[in-house]
């Protein structure tokens, strides 16, 4: 999956995983009024040997040009730490201009594949910092935890000590080849003693074979073209929204529904009007919007890459009946989850260690066919977090753009809210900021309906000084 996501990469795909946190200035504040980047950079230095990854470059096997991780011997950090400043006024609407057009930029492939930008000048005493890292490194729950890596739930954290480390010496393109041969050579080996291990191989077999002829049969089904499934161009606009956590609990609970499905559902009522201003037909329409879904184990110890599989979620967008949607959307991620879909993904992605890179790179642009959008929900942590004491206000997610997919929706609950991040194609979304309204208009509805009086009003702005753009 690690590769598929390299694959996916095109000159107007960028496929970097988006974090962007803002901060109270707090202690980071220095006395001539910037920020104190030296403590920043302290902080990074401090945690790098927890994640190897970001220390290390790709180079590929000659011949076969599968890529793999070297460390990178002129790693220097502040070449991956830049800085900005916003134009003044310094407000949200600045700063969404500024991040839209740092996530539109591609990583240098012959770095480590990660950047984070420090951005000074945001108003009511704030800073941000906007992370990119590909998504051949990191899923979102891995993201969640290297965020916390550099975080502390201790206000008066300071930087962990930096870590010796000294570059291993990168193999011969002589050693990669070889080394893969060998691999290639003992595959069979390996799939037998697999199977000797297994209590019941005919069973777990077949099980295995219809949960990838599910994931395959889903894959294959193309959904219905829509003016937001175009060929994208380069440039990117990001938004967001947030919601109460406790609401949005309170929405499911009195529903007998899960957080995705609330989240679903109040998607699904956005993409509606969308849709219907567009002047698309709904009746007939098939609309998916692509849910991965975790394969990591509670409690087990975290690692990078990515270990999650991907659910074709059938959104109702013809049903107009808030409830009916609702209940539509439950039904359909039962069946999702009785269908193995995401373990038919799965073993599918482990089969592909069987292909030649080139035929990878083939394979890896059938997925975002069978899709319209992506919908992904996050958990994060539910108790305030500090940068070297500058406390964490938000943390807002944004997922890559794949192939045709104009539309991108992530969502992270952090500390009783839920911040929906959104990153869209603007020559197919001219305004996203009326979409964020949407979503925000569609979740008021939904609890409306559910008869849920908000225990709080709808989140308003971060900034009460500066309206959402």
């Amino acid at each position: 999956m690690d590769h598929s996501f390299l694959a996916s990469e095109t000159p107007t795909t960028p496929m970097h995983v988006v974090g962007l946190q803002i901060f109270r200035a707090g202690p980071l504040r220095k006395a001539h009024g910037g920020i104190d980047v030296d403590r920043i950079h302290a902080a990074y230095r401090g945690v790098l040997h927890q994640m190897p990854r970001y220390r290390q470059k790709l180079m590929e096997i000659p011949i076969e040009n599968r890529p793999v991780w070297i460390d990178d011997p002129h790693f220097r950090l502040d070449a991956h730490i830049g800085h900005v400043r916003l134009p003044r006024p310094g407000d949200e609407r600045e700063l969404k201009k500024v991040v839209s057009r740092l996530i539109a930029v591609h990583l240098d492939r012959r770095r480590p594949l990660w950047e984070a930008w420090l951005i000074e000048g945001l108003e009511d005493d704030r800073f941000a910092i906007l992370a990119k890292t590909h998504h051949c490194m990191i899923d979102g729950s891995a993201g969640v935890e290297i965020a916390q890596h550099i975080l502390s739930p201790a206000p008066d954290a300071g930087p962990a000590e930096a870590e010796a480390w000294a570059p291993r010496p990168a193999p011969s393109p002589g050693e990669l080849f070889r080394d893969e041969a060998v691999r290639r050579a003992t595959l069979p080996w390996r799939a037998l003693r697999s199977l000797a291990g297994l209590e019941d191989p005919a069973g777990e077999l077949g099980s295995g074979y219809r949960a990838m002829q599910d994931f395959v049969d889903a894959s294959m089904s193309a959904s219905s073209p829509t003016p937001i499934n175009a060929p994208l161009g380069p440039h990117r606009s990001f938004d967001w929204r947030v919601l109460p956590l406790a609401d949005v609990k309170a929405v499911g609970r009195k529903l007998g529904a899960t957080v995705n499905d609330v989240a679903l559902a109040t998607a699904t009522e956005a993409l509606r009007g969308l849709l219907r201003d567009a002047g698309v037909q709904l009746d007939d329409l098939i609309f998916r919007a692509s849910a991965p879904v975790s394969l990591r184990r509670p409690g087990a110890p975290g690692t990078g890459g990515n270990q999650v599989a991907t659910w074709f979620v059938t959104l109702p967008i013809a049903e107009p009946d808030r409830l009916r949607q609702l209940d539509a959307i439950h039904t359909e991620m039962a069946r999702l989850k009785a269908s193995n879909q995401a373990q038919g993904m799965e073993i599918a992605m482990a089969a592909t260690d069987l292909l030649p890179a080139p035929l990878l790179d083939f394979a890896a642009g059938f997925a975002s066919t069978a899709v319209n959008t992506i919908v992904t929900n996050v958990p994060g942590p539910q108790m305030p977090l500090y940068l070297l004491g500058a406390p964490l206000e938000a943390m807002l997610p944004g997922v890559p753009l794949l192939q045709n997919i104009g539309l991108g929706m992530a969502l992270m609950s952090y500390d009783g809210r839920v911040f929906w991040g959104l990153t869209a194609d603007p020559d197919l979304i001219p305004d996203l900021a009326a979409f964020g309204d949407r979503v925000t208009a569609s979740f008021a509805e939904l609890a409306s309906a559910a008869g849920v009086a908000p225990a709080d009003p709808i989140a308003p702005p971060l900034s009460a000084a500066a309206p959402l753009a």
